[in-house]
């Protein structure tokens, strides 16, 4: 098992942790931004991390995993080959997380859903409720890193490899905004 030391340090060697002010999925801000993308963008790192994150499911039976696009595709890839089963992605339509190109759940089966990073978790609750519209069975959930420190409940037995506490804000409270700190959404603008 690796260790949090450990996880922290691949965070940070691949310059994934970011301090500014972020504007998040959720609409809220932050502070600190964990850029998965520059973690994943490394077969290695991607290989380690998901290795460990499938490690901790191993005995439950999961033959296929699952993610939203795009956060989960990389992690969802990377576990189900750690795991040594399917790996398939949500994608939203019309509005609706689904699974779509021919992905499918068979009635019965056993998914883990993973996702990069959660904040609310609002994702990962509508790739659970994917799997469950056909029928499948949610084994838990798999983050790489939880900026919740563990407080959402999914519902399921949910593993993280690096929970945090990061403080977030809505847009009207937000103390950066009040300082003018330029807002940057993630993905833009050089992140």
């Amino acid at each position: 098992m690796l260790d949090k030391d450990k996880i922290t340090s691949i965070f940070r060697d691949t310059g994934a942790m970011l301090a500014g002010h972020f504007l998040l999925t959720s609409g809220r801000h932050s502070d600190r931004y964990i850029q998965c993308a520059l973690v994943l963008q490394r077969p290695d790192c991607a290989g380690i991390l998901c290795r460990e994150l499938a490690s901790r499911f191993a005995g439950d039976d999961v033959t296929v995993v699952a993610g939203p696009a795009t956060g989960g595709i990389i992690v969802s890839y990377e576990t189900a080959r750690a795991l040594g089963v399917r790996g398939i992605f949500a994608e939203r339509e019309n509005g609706v997380m689904s699974f779509r190109r021919g992905f499918s759940i068979n009635p019965g089966e056993k998914a883990l859903v993973v996702e990069d990073v959660i904040t609310t978790g609002s994702s990962v609750w509508e790739v659970i409720d994917a799997v469950r519209r056909q029928g499948g069975i949610v084994a838990g959930a798999g983050v790489l890193v939880d900026r919740s420190n563990g407080k959402i409940d999914l519902g399921v037995r949910v593993e993280s490899l690096l929970p945090m506490e990061v403080v977030s804000y809505s847009p009207q409270d937000c103390p950066l905004c009040r300082e003018g700190l330029p807002l940057v959404k993630p993905g833009s603008r050089n992140i």
